[in-house]
């Protein structure tokens, strides 16, 4: 009989980064990625696995600072000093990351069928603002956004990542939901022919929150940008650390919007279709077809997530009927770890 999972298993699969650096199997020494060279004044924005860090060490001086990648007590890579403006950071890993693919490293990651050819933001605080400079623009001195890179090396790093992420939902006559379901399709680079929320997708950089969403229902779903723009509803966000078999490092925050079909509109009007090739079908699901599938592993680990998330906001998951409630409201939402590594505390 194959392996089903409760609603904490399935939080298990996805935050599993705690879970996976106490195994001694894959444990490794982790180096904190810091934005200057000064550790005492920074967050640290990702984690370095050893690979990593030995290609670093072949780097240049002029772009990386790794003078104190073997402190016993506080190891950190930087950037050079010089290296001080979002514009320089984003060169230096653009040149770097695409000579990297070039050689043939990680091929597994950004490889040419791994590559996205698309852009990320990476913020100085993870949860703070999204703030993004226009053409010809210099941001102040205190501004979030740090720098920009190629998303599919981003695991690469371990820097935290952003996405949106949507439920289609319509109230059943028995106070119940029925759920639009797609299958990922088969070609896709991640996750090929899992389950997955109605729509989602990552924030390219530049690219405002809602925005995006907006965005993916377009191209994944053949919904028209009025329809979203009236009905979708912001309801929070969800954020955990998943570590993938490979040891690659995601942490990850996704937005969250729900759209309740109302009563009184055409169903037809919030009926998602494919369009760009991301999704093979839609399929509109009963909860408890959608639980059974979950129970099953069938959904993207992160979809699991925010599923979940609805039951708890909808009430059907409660502390009165979940023995794990609040293991798993907390764990939804993850502080990644970030400050207990600036403290040098052992993971």
């Amino acid at each position: 009989m194959s392996q089903r999972y409760n609603l904490l298993g399935l939080v298990d699969l996805c935050d599993n980064f705690l879970s996976t650096v106490q195994n001694v199997s894959v444990s490794e020494v982790l180096v904190p990625w810091v934005l200057k060279h000064t550790i005492s004044q920074n967050h640290v924005i990702g984690l370095l696995r050893p690979s990593i860090v030995s290609l670093l060490r072949d780097e240049s001086a002029d772009n990386w600072d790794l003078s104190h990648v073997s402190d016993a007590n506080r190891p950190y890579i930087s950037f050079a000093p010089s290296i001080d403006s979002y514009a320089k950071r984003s060169a230096v890993l653009k040149e770097l990351c695409e000579r990297w693919r070039d050689q043939g490293k990680f091929a597994d990651i950004i490889g040419p069928r791994k590559w996205r050819d698309e852009l990320y933001s990476i913020y100085a605080d993870p949860f703070g603002k999204h703030d993004y400079p226009a053409e010809d623009e210099t941001l102040a001195e205190d501004a979030n956004y740090v720098f920009r890179m190629e998303r599919s090396a981003c695991a690469l790093f371990g820097v935290v990542t952003y996405g949106v992420h949507m439920t289609i939902y319509k109230e059943t006559v028995d106070g119940d939901l029925d759920i639009w379901t797609p299958t990922r399709a088969k070609t896709k680079q991640t996750w090929p022919g899992y389950l997955d929320n109605s729509v989602a997708g990552g924030i390219p950089a530049g690219t405002g929150i809602f925005d995006s969403m907006v965005k993916e229902c377009h191209e994944e779903a053949s919904i028209s940008e009025d329809i979203v723009r009236k009905h979708a509803k912001a309801v929070g966000a969800i954020s955990y650390f998943f570590r993938t078999a490979a040891g690659w490092l995601q942490p990850e925050v996704e937005y969250v919007y729900d759209i309740k079909i109302p009563s009184d509109q055409d169903v037809a009007l919030f009926q998602p279709r494919p369009l760009d090739g991301e999704v093979e079908s839609f399929e509109l699901l009963p909860r408890a077809k959608v639980l059974e599938y979950m129970s099953q592993g069938r959904f993207k680990p992160n979809t699991a997530l925010v599923l979940i998330d609805l039951f708890i906001r909808l009430g059907f998951v409660t502390p009165d009927n979940e023995p794990d409630f609040m293991h798993i409201l907390t764990r939804l939402h993850s502080r990644f770890g970030w400050d207990a590594l600036v403290s040098n505390i052992n993971l």
